[in-house]
């Protein structure tokens, strides 16, 4: 596989607005979890809420987008002079050139759900000002970063469930490498809604208490918010010291179960197998692994077998899903710049919350950072319906 550059990201979740929050709460190990006080939810669960999501206004031209998930975006575009590195882009290839690959799982699905709390009495129509097709229709979301952004190129959700937003780098780069586009905006926007909070309580999966990955006493899952945005560009053939490089990506989907991993975790173990082989690596040249670490039971013990048996017990890994939450349809772009700031701060984010691994599960799991440089990183983000995405970045020597 030819590189591609990571130019320009940004990411905005409950630890933070932007770059510099997030790796200072990365740095000092510092939690967005909080009892949940999210809407009219009443369940005995932590989320991870971005503060001041309600307080954004998208600009008139762009009204018809307003919904949670949409503000959120914007939120996100707005960070770390990411939407003028994009325009700068746009000059430089064409807007036409540029693409847009947006990961998401329910979309404004939260402004379906408010809508209907205002249904006629009478008819039970949902009200007049409900636009369905530009807030909780799924490509509503890339729809809107394409317009906000002036780009028109090719735009497209990836609805994976919690793999879609590390989906989109492979989207992304069949396209570059098929002549259609020259760069592309790549990324994952999930906001909180009622629908997932209540769902995946129904399921059983929500913790009482700030998840707690790869712990012996874990119990489930907190789900966040997020969004995430990266620039993708081709690599010189002569990469500046310090860039961060995407070298692998592995794709499977094995199907097993509507909602559960296979329980030896064979199709994630595909995904990090061809990732290593797009990048042309061994096993033993990725320093850190970004799990995909849900605190889930069975979650964390599939991945287990399946990282132990590509990377045996010694890689150092974590989820940092103790910090963010599990924010779905966002969390392979939120996990891909936290993996970009650990190469470019030369250091491997220990996962908070777990207090005592898991014996069971084999893994050289982190309680703490480490203070050691990594060369190549792995994210895995697995979703629903064993749809498994696995990503390598690498820091430019």
């Amino acid at each position: 596989m030819y590189p591609l550059r990571l130019s320009h990201f940004t990411a905005t979740s409950s630890i933070g607005c932007g770059l510099v929050q997030t790796l200072d709460a990365l740095r000092a190990r510092r939690g967005g979890l909080a009892p949940s006080s999210f809407d009219t939810v009443d369940l005995p669960t932590f989320v991870g809420e971005v503060a001041g999501v309600d307080d954004v206004r998208l600009p008139a031209q762009w009204a018809r987008f307003d919904c949670r998930n949409n503000r959120l975006a914007l939120m996100g575009l707005q960070q770390d002079g990411f939407s003028q590195a994009v325009a700068a882009a746009a000059e430089k290839y064409g807007a036409s050139r540029v693409g847009v690959f947006i990961g998401t799982s329910t979309s404004g699905i939260l402004q379906t759900e408010l809508a209907y709390r205002r249904r006629d009495p009478v008819s039970g129509a949902l009200p007049p000002d409900f636009i369905y097709g530009t807030t909780h229709n799924t490509f509503s979301v890339a729809d809107f970063t394409r317009h906000y952004l002036g780009l028109t190129g090719p735009a497209v959700v990836v609805s994976s469930a919690c793999s879609s937003s590390a989906k989109v780098f492979g989207s992304a780069r069949r396209m570059m490498q098929a002549g259609l586009i020259d760069a592309a905006v790549v990324g994952g926007v999930d906001s909180l809604c009622l629908t997932t909070l209540y769902g995946f309580n129904s399921l059983g999966l929500t913790s009482t208490q700030a998840c707690r990955p790869f712990d012996a006493a874990r119990d489930g899952i907190s789900i966040g918010e997020a969004a995430a945005f990266i620039l993708l560009e081709p690599a010189s053939a002569q990469p500046t010291p310090g860039d961060v490089l995407l070298w692998g990506v592995g794709e499977s989907s094995d199907a097993h179960h509507m909602s559960s991993p296979h329980p030896e975790g064979l199709g994630a173990r595909l995904a990090m197998e061809q990732a290593l082989a797009m990048a042309g690596l061994a096993p033993a040249a990725i320093d850190y692994i970004n799990l995909h670490g849900t605190a889930t039971p069975s979650n964390d013990a599939a991945e287990a077998k399946a990282v132990s048996g590509v990377f045996g017990n010694g890689t150092p890994c974590s989820s940092t899903k103790g910090a963010t939450g599990h924010t779905l349809g966002a969390a392979g772009g939120i996990e891909a710049v936290i993996c970009a700031l650990a190469l470019q701060n030369g250091f491997k984010p220990g996962g908070i919350n777990t207090t005592a691994c898991d014996p069971d599960l084999p893994v050289g799991y982190l309680t703490d950072n480490q203070e050691i440089a990594p060369q190549f990183v792995l994210s895995n983000s697995f979703g629903f319906g064993g749809t498994n995405c696995s990503l390598i970045f690498g820091l430019a020597g």
